[in-house]
This record gives C-alpha cells, structure tokens and sequence, in this order.
C-alpha cells in the first residue's frame, strides 16, 4: 500500500477577506472529499486572506495511482476555483 500526501499552495486573488476566504476553503475541503474520497485540512496560512495551503493524503495500491488522482485533483480545482496553484508538493510513503 502507497500513502500519497499532497500539499498544495494556492493563491486567491478575488479573495477579500478571510470570511471570503473561508468560505473557498470549506467549499473546496467539501467538494473535494466527496469526488475523491480523500482527507484533507487547510495546513497554512489561516490567517492570510488570500494565501491557502491544503494537505491532501490518500491511501492506494500503487504509486501511479495516487498521481493519477493528485492530477485529477489539480484539475478539478484549476477548472471550478478562482485560485492560481502556486507550489505543489508530492511525498509517497
């Protein structure tokens, strides 16, 4: 068994506010873990408005898989959130 943890940096220009800001991060966790079947936590930045950083870690049979994922994961933000990915880090135990 693989363990994939990802960490995405984000950054979210129309973000004015961390109540606005909140409620990206709580739409994102939502809609994230339901399509994927991850788990997730906002890991930094929480008292940034416009800088977001989640961990995401999901457990699979191999190590492809979990980047397929991680990609599939990467899109669905890049196409459904007004947030530029900034830095991405892959760690596989």
């Amino acid at each position: 068994m693989i363990v994939g943890i990802m960490a995405l940096d984000l950054f979210a220009e129309n973000s004015h506010s961390l109540k606005e800001k909140r409620h990206i991060v709580s739409s994102l966790k939502e809609k994230l873990k339901n399509k994927f079947n991850i788990s997730l936590i906002e890991s930094d930045y929480q008292d940034l408005w416009q800088k977001i950083q989640i961990t995401i870690v999901m457990a699979t049979i191999t190590k492809v898989m979990a980047e397929k994922v991680f990609h599939q994961i990467e899109e669905f933000i890049f196409l459904n959130y007004g947030v530029q990915i900034v830095q991405i880090k892959k760690e596989y135990l």
